[in-house]
């Protein structure tokens, strides 16, 4: 029950009591069914003014540190003042405190009051009250020129039976439109709205927190695997910013194929996640073949044992050399033959260093290994080092040589298996997860992005007819990301026009859509991109 100060009480009749009785209900259902936090706010105080008849009122919630309240929106219908919520139009006053420093409740203002006691407060007459200072109250009267009277203050209560703010109405209006007081069954019907306010935002604000966690849960993964290669360190981060940049220009697209595409905010949401989630399932590939910067790279970089083979070949050369000078002088024959053998020894060495090299060039990897210089590697690997029990040993192993003769990039057939596995255990992770209706395109939007419009993309061979268009998107910012990306371990970056050019060419041969790769052109999203994550330097391109 409410503690009324004042004189005088407002009476209802029994259809008006029934009438607001059903607009409690409608609002109430209202309520349940809003899930932007600014709207709720506005009807929660919509909805009090209406069933109490009042000309304003203030919403305020409860800090987390429960130390003060914050004006979340206030309205006074008489002077069109409406700030907060949705206006656009900032509150302009500052939290109150409920405590002082030393801990001490203040329990100056009304509003204070009623959420420190748990009470309604009805107030009759703001001016001759002496209870709660007033002084805030009189100021924005006197500024506005407008006169405050009645009060009614209820703390709003969730239900768990937490306080989580307070809901303020000022002058309630009679029949004919003057200033009243708020009446026992005013304070009634405003304490169950309240009550079921302050639960509509409870189950807000949980759905926003949980909501919270598992987007920090889904980047927290994305920031994992980035992490865990130095080579990919900011690919799953910027996959879902140029996924989102076109995705956008394409729903802004109003003519051709794609015109028919449009995404809400639900939509947007659901494919953000996607792409964040779009390479989770590279947790499950080794490091040394997600990092395998060149061809020979294991736990270390095996060109050091090959370094280390030319330098016993070189000392052989030299031992030869001095053995042959030994023998003569032993001999006692004339070291004529001591120029000759010098400059035989220098082009010998000459040779080692010149293959050395050239196997330190080969194992960098690149874009294309010529067939001449595979055939130069099986011919160096025949080359005898040293000799064991066994026989003799091949300056390069049967592993190493196949290592060497890769002809695009660094990974043998065997290691790109394990890293294109990653899309498949992308798809089952994803697939094994309860996501809610509102998210349940994730799996396909994700798994898709290695799939080509001609049917031989992976894991499963999907054509262009059998792909959404989100997942159609996500393989054109997955491609792009990649071609310009920095820390790839067997390229650089490559210029904005390079990569143009190979999305051009993919475009051709049916990998990438050839709609939606207009729209990249077009709308320019390339250039957006280079903008917000590319050197000044690589952006050669307008």
């Amino acid at each position: 029950m409410a503690t009324a100060l004042g004189v005088g009480m407002a009476c209802d009749n029994g259809n008006d009591l029934l009438s607001r009785i059903e607009r409690l209900n409608d609002i109430g259902v209202a309520l349940s069914a809003e899930r932007d936090t600014p709207r709720l706010l506005e009807m929660i105080l919509s909805g009090a003014r209406d069933i109490t008849r009042a000309d304003g009122g203030s919403l305020y919630l409860l800090a987390e540190d429960g130390r003060s309240l914050s004006v979340e929106i206030m309205v006074t219908e008489s002077l069109g003042l409406v700030m907060g919520g949705t206006s656009g139009k900032a509150v302009p006053f500052g939290p109150i405190r409920l405590y002082d420093a030393e801990g001490h409740a203040l329990r100056d203002t009304v509003v204070g009051a009623a959420v420190l006691d748990d009470r309604s407060i009805l107030l009759n007459n703001a001016y001759a009250q002496t209870e709660f200072d007033t002084s805030g109250t009189r100021r924005f009267d006197s500024e506005l020129g407008y006169r405050s009277r009645s009060f009614l203050t209820i703390p709003l209560k969730n239900h768990e039976n937490e306080i989580i703010g307070a809901l303020q109405l000022i002058n309630a209006r009679d029949w004919h439109g003057g200033i009243s007081t708020f009446s026992e069954a005013d304070c009634r019907l405003a304490e169950s709205l309240s009550s079921q306010a302050a639960t509509a935002l409870t189950q807000k604000r949980l759905i926003e927190s949980l909501q919270h966690l598992f987007e920090s849960l889904v980047k927290l993964i994305a920031t994992a695997i980035d992490e865990k290669s130095p080579c990919t360190a900011a690919h799953c981060k910027r996959v879902p910013e140029l996924t989102l940049m076109l995705a956008e220009a394409a729903d802004r697209t109003r003519t051709g194929p794609v015109k028919d595409f449009h995404m809400e905010g639900a939509d947007r949401y659901e494919l953000e996640m996607a792409a964040w989630l779009h390479d989770c399932g590279k947790i499950t590939i080794p490091e040394h073949v997600m990092d395998k910067g060149t061809k020979l790279q294991a736990i270390s970089d095996r060109i050091q044992l090959v370094d280390t083979r030319f330098e016993v070949l070189r000392r052989d050369a030299e031992i030869r050399m001095l053995r042959r000078r030994l023998e003569r002088l032993e001999a006692a024959s004339p070291d004529e033959e001591g120029g000759l053998e010098d400059e035989t020894l220098t082009q010998e060495l000459a040779r080692l260093e010149d293959d050395r090299a050239f196997l330190h060039e080969v194992n960098k990897g690149g874009e294309f290994m010529s067939e001449e210089d595979q055939e130069r590697v099986r011919a160096l690997a025949s080359r005898v080092w040293a000799h064991t029990s066994r026989g003799p040993v091949p300056l390069l192993s049967a592993d190493e040589v196949g290592n060497l003769c890769i002809s695009k990039g660094t990974l043998t057939q065997k290691e790109r298996q394990v890293i294109n596995h990653h899309i498949l255990a992308t798809i089952r992770m994803l697939e094994s997860l309860p996501f809610p209706k509102q998210l349940r395109n994730v799996p396909e939007y994700a798994g898709g992005h290695h799939e080509r419009m001609d049917g031989k993309g992976y894991p499963r061979g999907l054509t262009r007819e059998q792909l959404s268009i989100p997942a159609r998107i996500m393989a054109i910012a997955d491609i792009f990301e990649a071609l310009t990306d920095d820390g790839r371990p067997y390229k650089p970056g490559m210029r904005v026009s390079e990569a143009l050019g190979i999305l051009e060419s993919m475009k051709l041969n049916g990998h990438i859509d050839p709609d939606l790769h207009e729209v990249f052109l077009r709308e320019k999203v390339y250039l957006e991109y280079a903008n917000r994550f590319l050197p000044a330097e690589r952006i050669d391109v307008s």
